[in-house]
């Protein structure tokens, strides 16, 4: 039986919310077990409880040889925060074990695939229960948990590193010592809530610094907020102008981002 452990490394998940995904991975995924730390439903300003506090949760299930897999409940902001303590805290069970979330999420992420701690994925998490279609995306998750590959995004080749990444924690992190090195990656991107000019602005900074990778692929660009003036230019029209400025292959669409139809992507290093 798959035990799967979950934290909350930035803000806090509605306890309602929880419920939700348990009783619904107990009707139909009964084979796995979710441990919910009771840090989830913490609060402490904008977080899941202090920084301290969300370390240790981390730590805890990260260092637990008795869960196969570590589930970020929700994003927001605060993962980035702990990531000094998290990457020298991690203990051998550590390596062992799949980490799986997305946007805020990435800092993790990205930071476990560049210190080659287990196996980060971008993909649902418990707070997904909430959006209109959210059983289908943690629906994604726990069959992943059970073996199931269905959910993957489509476009990914099992021979091609890639990593998929918030656009903003993606630019964030670039530049730190706990980036992975994206030469010969597909980076997938996905953002949320951002003014198009805030995602040119991202996609300018990105693209000047991942001359390197293998290409660059747009999942979801949702709740764009209303200018005082128009653009000129779709999410889309952006990153392909970028790509083109400093000549990385863009390789289409992906079904990543904040939505129900959020999916599934492994990381892999180059071999």
């Amino acid at each position: 039986m798959p035990r799967i452990a979950i934290c909350a490394p930035a803000t806090t998940l509605d306890q309602a919310l929880a419920q939700r995904v348990e009783a619904y991975a107990k009707a139909h995924f009964p084979a796995i077990e979710l441990n919910f730390h009771p840090q989830c439903f913490l609060s402490e300003g904008h977080f899941a409880g202090s920084d301290s506090v969300r370390l240790a949760a981390f730590l805890e299930c990260a260092n637990d040889a008795s869960f196969d897999a570590v589930w970020f409940a929700k994003g927001g902001y605060g993962s980035n925060r702990i990531i000094e303590g998290a990457i020298q805290g991690l203990e051998t069970p550590a390596h062992q074990k799949a980490y799986l979330g997305y946007s805020d999420c990435g800092f993790l992420l990205a930071a476990l695939q560049r210190h080659s701690v287990g196996q980060s994925l971008h993909g649902p998490m418990p707070v997904d229960m909430g959006r209109s279609g959210g059983e289908a995306a943690v629906k994604r998750s726990l069959a992943w948990f059970a073996g199931d590959l269905d959910g993957l995004e489509p476009s990914l080749d099992d021979k091609q590193p890639v990593v998929a990444l918030n656009l903003t924690t993606l630019a964030m992190m670039l530049g730190s010592e706990h980036m992975p090195d994206l030469t010969g990656h597909v980076v997938i991107v996905e953002e949320v809530a951002e003014h198009l000019y805030a995602i040119d602005r991202l996609f300018s900074h990105i693209t000047a610094n991942l001359r390197g990778c293998a290409g660059i692929r747009l999942g979801e660009v949702t709740n764009v907020p209303e200018n005082d003036r128009p653009f000129g230019a779709s999410a889309e029209e952006i990153a392909r102008d970028w790509c083109a400025r400093y000549a990385i292959p863009f390789l289409g669409r992906a079904k990543i981002g904040h939505s129900a139809d959020n999916h599934i992507v492994p990381f892999i290093s180059p071999l």
